[in-house]
């Protein structure tokens, strides 16, 4: 039997193990098996590795998508590059870091998108960030990435500095960061949403809920707006073809 598996913590908001078991039923795969594993220290991984020799793949989510890297014996093109991994191959000895989460998200992207949107703002400095700047980078998008501190040479503001001027040009605005996730539905970027227009295209790597507020408060104004769950099928599909290559 080959195990395939999710780490992260916590795990309650993961939709792979639902996906892929659904996946193995729906096209008869009976010699696999989805496993969640939920460490709550990125130390507990060598030992996940070795307690489960059939593990072939490995999903990565917050909060390990960098710290796991340190384990890996290789690291794929996209990875030596943006520093951050959702996709381990498991061969032997070998681990093989990808980073799937680009392909899902300019595939994902680039149903709303317009050549009007020539700038954005990126929230959010984690993994999933890097992942949206090599795409936007790739499509000749410029960006700023919004965190909670400000770093000038890491061409980082902070969200105050958000202002009219800005979101006039920065008409792209993506959500990399899990506030707003399921349970705590309330919560939202602390950004002037009174000064978004319907030239503005809001993405929400958040799926669940469907329609974060982040979302819900763009729509309000005529914005475009999408959430993360055609990127999560995309990566997925992108990782199990990886895992099986």
């Amino acid at each position: 039997m080959k195990l395939y598996g999710l780490i992260g913590y916590p795990l309650g908001h993961s939709f792979s193990k639902q996906y892929f078991t659904e996946k193995f039923e729906r096209e008869g795969i009976a010699d696999a098996k989805f496993e969640a594993f939920p460490i709550s220290t990125i130390e507990a991984f060598p030992a996940l590795i070795k307690n489960n020799p059939s593990l072939k793949g490995l999903s990565v989510t917050i909060p390990y998508k960098e710290q796991v890297l340190q384990f890996v014996t290789e690291l794929s093109d996209e990875v030596k590059v943006i520093g951050a991994t959702n996709s381990i191959k498991i061969s032997g000895d070998k681990l093989i870091a990808y980073n799937t989460d680009i392909i899902g998200f300019e595939r994902s992207f680039k149903e709303f998108y317009k050549p009007s949107h020539k700038k954005a703002l990126i929230l959010g400095t984690g993994g999933a960030s890097k992942a949206v700047q090599y795409v936007f980078k790739k499509m000749g998008i410029d960006f700023i990435i919004v965190s909670r501190k400000k770093d000038a040479t890491q061409n980082i503001i902070d969200y105050s500095m958000i202002d009219a001027p800005l979101l006039s040009t920065h008409t792209v605005i993506v959500n990399t960061t899990p506030v707003g996730m399921s349970p705590n539905e309330d919560a939202y970027p602390d950004i002037p949403y009174y000064l978004l227009t319907p030239s503005h295209y809001l993405y929400d790597l958040v799926y669940k809920p469907a329609e974060t507020v982040f979302l819900e408060k763009g729509a309000a104004i005529g914005a475009i707006v999408k959430n993360g769950y055609d990127m999560l099928l995309l990566q997925a599909e992108a990782s199990w073809a990886i895992w099986n290559s």
